[in-house]
Formats: structure tokens, C-alpha cells, sequence
């Protein structure tokens, strides 16, 4: 990728990530979409422990969240934007402009970006205020994680959005795997709660890692009776997340540029004229 064509990138995903602050339709469906539901859920469930740990449910469920929200902005939010793209025919268009398809990933990382650093701010703070949520003991810890974590499935959530037929298929199949991940990834509910099988399955996915290195930064070590291992494991964290990253950044660039061939005025009015009806 040339400078010029990340500096396009970025200055638009900055500029599209103002004009989602700007559209109060947009903000409030955002935020009542993740902080407000993580809001009501807190209040739900208190502040009591998690059975068999020193740790309140609040603080158990604010990690999971903060997990979740990079989880889904990458591989949910991000398919869906770029699948709806490509039905608009802007990806049609990237074949006409030098630089189009870095320059169209990296405005869509950016503004992805922006989403999860304000989303988990959010979060965050609601957790503090209402669930009695003690701040992190590792700050850095907490940094790298977050960061990494976007940057290992922003790739991947672009590869997926290549894929995928449309926006509403991208919903639709995305979901329900989704919803699964965050049910036994340990997110919500410590992973050693879960049968032997579902452990390792999960530990093939982001989420879990991503997790257990949030985890490292919020909680005790007294906490480790919880984890696998009995350790926060933080190379594999690192080294996971890592992976995945690579993955996504092999896979997309090809993805784009094979969808962008295969692009047709005709296919595109095709397509616009079955979404009509």
C-alpha cells in the first residue's frame, strides 16, 4: 500500500466516522444497540459474585462486552457495511481510481475503529458507574489487547463481507454464530463452566483470546482457578491474535480485488432490481 493511498483511507474513514457522530439517528441506533443494552444487563443482573470467585458479575460482564464489541464490530458490522457497498456499486466504482482497494480498506478499518475505541469508552464507564466496576489493574495489558484484537479481525470481517451476498444475508448468517461464540467463549460465564469439547473449539476463535488478555488486565490472579491452564497465557494471547491477523490481511486484499473484477454494470442493476421487488 502506497502513502497516498493510506492517507485517503484514513482521511475518510474519519471523515464517514463524523458524519455517524453527526447523524443522531445513526448515534442513538448505535449506542443503544451496545451501551444501552450493556446498561440494561448490568442493572439486570447486580453486582453480586460470579459462584465460585471473589469477582461481581458487573465486572465479569464488562470484560465480556469489551470483548464482544471489537468481536462484532469486525466480523458482523463490518461484513454487513461492506456487502451493502458492494450492492450500491461503490465497490464497482474502485476499479476507475488508482489506489481504490487500500484506500477503501483502510477507510473502512479506520471508521471501524473509531466505532470499537468509542464503543469500549462507553462501556467502560457505564461498567464503573453502575456495576461497580474496578478500572484495570494493567492498563497496557488492556491497550494491546484491545488493539490487537481489532486489528486481527478487521481483516477477516472485510474478507467475510466479500462473501457474503448482501446485508441482510450477512446478518443472517452471522448471528447465530455469533451469538454462539459469545456464549462459550468465556465471555459471559467462565470458559471451565463449559464441557471439555466446547473449550477447545473455542480456543480456535479470536474471541476467546481476546477475552482471556482483557480478562489478564482486569482481574486477580486469584482468578486463574477460573482459566485454563490456571494461567492468563498472554504470548498465546499475542501470538493467536497474531495469527488471525496475518490471515485476514492474506485474505482480503485478494477477496476485494476478485469481487471489484467480477463487478458489472449489469449485475449491479441486476441485483438493485431484485432488492426492489
Amino acid at each position: 500500500m502506497n502513502v497516498k493511498a493510506l492517507r485517503i483511507g484514513v482521511r475518510r474513514g474519519w471523515r464517514e466516522q463524523l458524519h455517524l457522530i453527526k447523524d443522531r439517528k445513526e448515534l442513538i441506533t448505535n449506542l443503544v444497540g451496545t451501551v444501552g443494552v450493556f446498561a440494561l444487563l448490568i442493572l439486570w443482573i447486580g453486582d453480586g459474585p460470579v459462584k465460585g470467585t471473589g469477582v461481581s458479575q458487573g465486572t465479569f460482564i464488562t470484560i465480556g462486552f469489551l470483548a464482544f464489541t471489537v468481536f462484532s464490530n469486525g466480523l458482523m458490522t463490518l461484513p454487513m457495511a461492506i456487502a451493502a457497498d458492494r450492492e450500491e456499486g461503490t465497490l464497482l466504482r474502485l476499479r476507475t481510481i488508482p489506489g481504490g482497494i487500500p484506500a477503501y480498506l483502510t477507510g473502512r478499518a479506520v471508521t471501524i475503529l473509531c466505532q470499537i475505541a468509542l464503543q469500549s469508552v462507553l462501556i467502560l464507564g457505564t461498567g464503573v458507574a453502575m456495576g461497580g466496576v474496578t478500572p484495570p489493574r494493567d492498563w497496557l495489558t488492556l491497550a494491546w489487547v484491545l488493539l490487537l484484537g481489532t486489528v486481527a479481525v478487521v481483516p477477516l470481517g472485510a474478507a467475510i463481507g466479500c462473501l457474503v451476498p448482501g446485508p441482510k444475508a450477512a446478518a443472517g448468517l452471522l448471528g447465530l454464530p455469533m451469538m454462539v461464540l459469545m456464549v462459550t467463549s468465556g465471555v459471559m460465564v467462565p470458559i471451565t463452566f463449559m464441557p471439555e469439547a466446547v473449550q477447545w473449539i473455542s480456543q480456535a476463535f479470536p474471541l476467546y483470546w481476546q477475552g482471556l488478555g482483557l480478562r489478564a488486565a482486569f482481574m486477580p490472579d486469584t482468578m486463574l482457578a477460573a482459566e485454563i491452564g490456571r494461567s492468563w497465557r498472554l504470548p498465546w494471547v499475542a501470538v493467536v491474535l497474531a495469527a488471525w491477523t496475518v490471515v485476514g490481511m492474506l485474505a482480503a486484499p485478494g477477496l476485494i480485488r476478485r469481487v471489484t473484477r467480477r463487478e458489472s454494470g449489469s449485475r449491479l442493476a441486476e441485483r438493485q432490481l431484485v432488492a426492489q421487488g
